[in-house]
């Protein structure tokens, strides 16, 4: 149950867009919703699972000070979608992606307000487990991933701007990055994990790291690269409700691009503007009933720098369900016509025709 809820917990800790690479360019930071932070499945284990972002901000920094607002408002609607299976007890793989229902920057008294909405991207997500040891009183496991982001979206999307009166022909402006789908190229992700829970008290400490190299899109705009450190605290109560905190930091570099284009004309993007640091509290509330999730938790801004003049976070939330299953059935043979209880980390503790605990690592047994 455990291995269950932790895996569950916080599948969504990370923006899919973290609005990092402000007023001006825009761009985009993790593209990991949840930021994966957890370990491997079961064997032949599925999980699907869904969760609905809402982002919000007209906050505006110069380095770490308010300054004035450059347009009214910038925000998204986006759905996330995640399908993982556990090739082995030590591999899983997953394949994520998402739609941006509206993404919209709102200009000065409306004025200059650009829109879209859309697929993102693709994400293939292998993780593979290099620790996982159990003991009666914790469990410790390290869990290493290699992710590759695939654009699916539009990066090069146009806005009409005008009809000229005399000739009639309309004239288009590149939108800009704030409100594109994707940022156009392909990324490496490499995650690391790392965890340590405590059966018997219910309580578990971890961490996550994750380091986003991302590419050259066809436009000449390399979008800065990413880097975040999580460490969370997580309880659980009455076996079904979990209450989580976290600290997050997130770096961005500077975005670079190809000397031969203009981005401030081309694509209304101040390269001095973009890249950053932020820290993050996030607090998180989870409800776990059979092999379903609900959780729903807000990113609070704790301090941001930014580079030049940029659009800074406020308001974030994210909402979501998650359901796990086995794609088959187990062959354990039971003594009566009862069924089998074992142990969901499938240790060397046996199993049982009753509910119970296991006898090695402590933990409530599963029905099969």
């Amino acid at each position: 149950m455990m291995r269950t809820f932790l895996s569950f917990i916080l599948i969504t800790l990370f923006s899919i867009e973290s609005h990092s690479q402000g007023c001006c360019s825009g761009g985009s930071g993790s593209p990991i919703a949840g930021g994966d932070s957890q370990g491997v499945l079961q064997d032949r284990q599925v999980e699907v699972a869904a969760n609905y972002q809402y982002f919000s901000t007209n906050k505006f920094y110069v380095q770490d000070r308010d300054t004035v607002a450059m347009f009214d408002n910038l925000s998204s609607n986006y759905l996330y979608f995640r399908l993982a299976y556990g090739l082995t007890r030590n591999l899983t793989m997953s394949v994520e992606s998402g739609y941006f229902i509206n993404k919209t920057q709102i200009g000065i008294n409306r004025v200059d307000t650009f829109s879209s909405s859309g697929i993102a991207d693709l994400i293939l997500f292998p993780r593979y487990d290099i620790l996982n040891r159990t003991t009666e009183t914790r469990r410790t496991e390290i869990t290493l991933g290699l992710g590759l982001k695939i654009p699916l979206g539009k990066y090069d999307d146009s806005t009409h701007i005008f009809t000229s009166p005399t000739t009639g022909k309309k004239y288009y402006t590149t939108s800009p990055p704030t409100v594109q789908p994707t940022n156009g190229s392909n990324d490496f992700i490499f995650y690391g994990f790392f965890y340590r829970g405590f059966p018997l008290k219910n309580f578990r400490l971890f961490s996550n790291v994750i380091y986003i190299r991302k590419g050259w899109n066809p436009l000449g705009q390399k979008f800065g690269d990413y880097a975040s450190v999580g460490l969370f605290a997580s309880q659980t109560f009455f076996k079904k409700l979990g209450v989580t905190l976290q600290v997050k930091g997130e770096w961005i570099d500077s975005m670079q691009y190809d000397k031969n284009v203009d981005m401030l004309a081309l694509y209304n993007v101040d390269v001095t503007s973009t890249g950053g640091r932020k820290i993050f509290f996030v607090p998180q509330l989870s409800f776990t009933h059979n092999n379903f999730t609900f959780y729903a938790l807000s990113e609070i801004p704790l301090y941001q720098y930014l580079n030049g003049t940029q659009v800074g976070s406020q308001h974030q939330i994210t909402a979501g369900i998650s359901y796990r299953f086995n794609a088959y059935k187990s062959k354990i043979k039971t003594n009566n016509a009862g069924e089998a209880y074992m142990c969901p980390m499938k240790c060397d503790g046996g199993g049982s025709n009753e509910p119970g605990k296991c006898s090695k690592c402590g933990m409530d047994l599963n029905k099969q």
